[in-house]
C-alpha cells in the first residue's frame, strides 16, 4: 500500500474546464500548474486528471486514440511531465486516468484489427466470425462498419471499441478464454502504457469501468479480478509507490483485485446515493420529490447510507480504501439540489469518514449544474463539467477567449459564485471546506485509517455520531434540534453550528456537525 495515501485528498480535474493559460478557450496543462498552488492551500494533496492523451474526443477522451501521447489540446507531453515535477514539488501526487477496457476506434491497433487479412493485432480487440452476429450473452456489437467479415463488441459508445481481454467461460469458437496468448498479449500492451507514464512521473492511475475487461465474467469478477491482481503484482514489484483508484463501486470485489481505492457512486439504489441524491427528476432533469439524508427537510435516513457501506468497510477496511467524493465528471453537481449548508455538512461527513476523499473541482464553490446542450458526448453529464469560476472577470477568469470559442460556456448567472468572493468570506463554503481539510490534516484520527466506531445511528432519528479514535463527531442535517444520549463528555474541536457533547448527552443545533476530543 503506498504509504502517501494514508492522508491523501484528491482534487479531480476536468481539464478542458480548469483553467485555460494560453487563451484558447480550452484548459490546459499550464493552467493547471498554475492553479497548483490554489489547491495545495484548500487542502488536497493530490490530483487525479481527467484523460488528457490524443483522442477524437467523441466521449471526452475517454476514446483514446494513442495513450503514449497527449492531447495537444492540452499540451505535449513534456508539459505533462513538468506537471508532474510541479506537483511533486509541492509534495502532491497525481493520477492519470487510464482507459483499460477499450480505446478509440481510430486508434491504430483498430485500423489494424479491422483489417480484412489477419495481422498482430487482429486479436487485439473482441470480433466475431461473422459480420451477422448481431447480439448475443448481453454484450454489444457493432456490424457492417469494417473490411473485416466481422462485428465487433463495444464497451461504450459506438466509438469505442472493447479490447479483448478474453472470456472467464467461452461458449463461441471466436470467444477466446483470459489466458489465450492473444488475450495476454493485450494485458501486456496495458502494463506497457502504465510502465510508460509512471516512468514520465504519474503516480498511478483511475480506471475506467475497471470492471469491464474480462467478458461474461461471473458476479464475483474472477477473469477481470485476475487481470488486475497481475497488474498489482507488477506495480509492487517495479513501482510499489503507485496508486490505483477503480471505478468500480464495490470496494469488497475492487480491493480483492489489487486496487488500493475504489469508489462509492451513485449508482441507483446506492447508500451513497441515499446521503445527497435520493430525488427523482421531472422532464427537465430537474430534482425534486428529495429525501436525500442531507436534506433539511427530507426524510432521509443514515441506516439506508450505513447498511451498505458498514459490512464494505468491515471487508475492505484490511486491504484498501472506500472513496467517497462530491462528485465527478459523470454526474449532477449536487449543488443542484442542495443548499451550501447542506452540501458543508455533507462534505463534513465526506472529509471524515475513512478512506481517501475525492473533491469534484468547483464543488469547494458550489458550482452549479448547467443545462446546455451536449459536447463531446457529455449529455446531461456535460452540465457538470462547465469552466471552473475563478473570479468575476472575463469568463469568470477560465480564459482569456472571446465567449464563443470557450470550451463550454460559463455560469451567466449573476450569483454565479467564485473564488475569490468566497476567498474573502469567511463563512463561505470554500472557507468551510479549507477549515475541513486542515482538521484533517492536523488530526491523524481522521485520515485513510481504518478506525471507524459508530456511537448513534438509530433509523429515521438523528443525530448521527461516530468516533474514530480519540475524536468523537456528530452531524444533524435536519431543521430541527436533535440530541442522543451517550455517556460521553468531549472537548471542542471543530464546530459547524452550535452543538455540544456532555455528560449523557450530545446535542445538536439544527443543521450542525461537531468534533470533540475525548
Amino acid at each position: 500500500m503506498p504509504k502517501w495515501l494514508d492522508d491523501a485528498v484528491f482534487y479531480e480535474i476536468y481539464p478542458q474546464s480548469f483553467y485555460d493559460a494560453n487563451g484558447d478557450g480550452i484548459g490546459d496543462f499550464e493552467g493547471v500548474i498554475q492553479k497548483l498552488d490554489y489547491i495545495n492551500d484548500l487542502g488536497c494533496n493530490a490530483l487525479w486528471l481527467n484523460p488528457c492523451f490524443d483522442s477524437p474526443f467523441k466521449d471526452a477522451g475517454y476514446d483514446v486514440r494513442d495513450y503514449k501521447k497527449t492531447a495537444p489540446r492540452y499540451g505535449t507531453n513534456e508539459d505533462l511531465r513538468r506537471l508532474f515535477t510541479e506537483a511533486h514539488k509541492r509534495n502532491m501526487h497525481v493520477l492519470l486516468d487510464l482507459v483499460a477496457g477499450h480505446t478509440s476506434e481510430e486508434h491504430p491497433w483498430f485500423l489494424e484489427s479491422r483489417k480484412e487479412r489477419p495481422n498482430e493485432y487482429w486479436n487485439r480487440y473482441i470480433w466475431t466470425d461473422n459480420w451477422f452476429t448481431w447480439g448475443a450473452d448481453g454484450v454489444r456489437f457493432i456490424s457492417g462498419e469494417a473490411p473485416r467479415n466481422a462485428s465487433y463488441i463495444i464497451n461504450f459508445f459506438k466509438c469505442q471499441p472493447a479490447l479483448n481481454y478474453g472470456f472467464l467461460n467461452p461458449k463461441e469458437p471466436w470467444q477466446q478464454p483470459a489466458d489465450h496468448p492473444d488475450a495476454l498479449a493485450t494485458r501486456e500492451a496495458l502494463k506497457d502504457i502504465m510502465r510508460f507514464w509512471l516512468d514520465a512521473g504519474a503516480d498511478g492511475f483511475r480506471v475506467d469501468m475497471a470492471d469491464s475487461l474480462v467478458k461474461l465474467d461471473d458476479d464475483r469478477k474472477t477473469g477481470t479480478s485476475a487481470v488486475w491482481k497481475d497488474i498489482r503484482a507488477m506495480l509492487d514489484a517495479r513501482y510499489p509507490e503507485a496508486a490505483l483508484v477503480s471505478e468500480w463501486s464495490n470496494p469488497p470485489l475492487a480491493l480483492n483485485a489489487g486496487f488500493h481505492m475504489d469508489f462509492l457512486l451513485d449508482h441507483a439504489g446506492s447508500g451513497y446515493r441515499s446521503l445527497v441524491r435520493d430525488y427523482r427528476l421531472d422532464a427537465d432533469m430537474r430534482p425534486f420529490d428529495d429525501n436525500s439524508f442531507f436534506k433539511k427537510d427530507g426524510r432521509g435516513d443514515i441506516r439506508r447510507f450505513l447498511d451498505q457501506y458498514l459490512p464494505w468497510y468491515e471487508r475492505a477496511s484490511r486491504i484498501g480504501h472506500i472513496s467517497l467524493i462530491t462528485g465527478n465528471h459523470d454526474t449532477g453537481r449536487i449543488s443542484g439540489n442542495l443548499s451550501n449548508r447542506e452540501l458543508a455538512l455533507a462534505y463534513a461527513l465526506f472529509f471524515t469518514l475513512p478512506g481517501v476523499p475525492f473533491l469534484y473541482y468547483g464543488d469547494e464553490i458550489g458550482m452549479r449544474y448547467l443545462y446546455i446542450p451536449t459536447k463531446e458526448g457529455g449529455y446531461t453529464r456535460t452540465g457538470s463539467r462547465t469552466p471552473m469560476q475563478w473570479n468575476k472577470s472575463k469568463n469568470l477568469g477560465f480564459s482569456t477567449a472571446e465567449p464563443d470559442k470557450l470550451y463550454l460556456p460559463v455560469d451567466p448567472g449573476a450569483d454565479a459564485p467564485t473564488v475569490e468572493e468566497q476567498h474573502n468570506d469567511p463563512h463561505s463554503l470554500l472557507n468551510t471546506v479549507k477549515a475541513l481539510l486542515n482538521l484533517r490534516r492536523a488530526e491523524p484520527d481522521l485520515q485513510s485509517k481504518p478506525n471507524l466506531e459508530i456511537l448513534y445511528a438509530e433509523k429515521q432519528r438523528l443525530p448521527f455520531v461516530y468516533r474514530r479514535g480519540n475524536l468523537v463527531l456528530a452531524v444533524n442535517p435536519s431543521a430541527v434540534d436533535a440530541h442522543a444520549a451517550l455517556p460521553l463528555t468531549g472537548t471542542p474541536v471543530y464546530a459547524i453550528g452550535s452543538c455540544s457533547l456532555t455528560q449523557g448527552s450530545c446535542r445538536m443545533d439544527a443543521q450542525s456537525f461537531g468534533v470533540w476530543r475525548l
